[in-house]
């Protein structure tokens, strides 16, 4: 009896940490990553229309851009006008970020 219960408490034990590693790269895969924008900084800060990669990344990271703004690395890029000439062209609609 003992026994079986101990095995119980293992398999739930080992339950819950694979749920929790696949919680964790779930989010890994569906958060955010300003890296992403590295594929649209050329088309920013130039007049060249942006490329198809630019405009799928773009709109991968549509839920993150005001958090993105106040990014030290990529802020400045999103602050630029261009930023919203790309994002038109993607036919994503840039937030008014508080």
């Amino acid at each position: 009896m003992e026994n079986s219960l101990r095995s119980c408490y293992m398999v739930a034990f080992m339950v819950l940490l694979l749920l929790a590693g696949h919680l964790q790269s779930t989010e890994a895969q569906s958060g955010c990553d300003s890296v992403q924008l590295s594929w649209c900084l050329q088309s920013i800060v130039s007049n060249t229309p942006p490329s198809q990669d630019c405009c799928r990344r773009l709109r991968g990271q549509q839920a993150f851009l005001c958090r993105e703004i106040r990014d030290p690395t990529f802020g400045g890029y999103l602050r630029h006008p261009g930023a919203r000439r790309v994002a038109t062209a993607c036919g994503v609609t840039f937030p008014r970020c508080n």
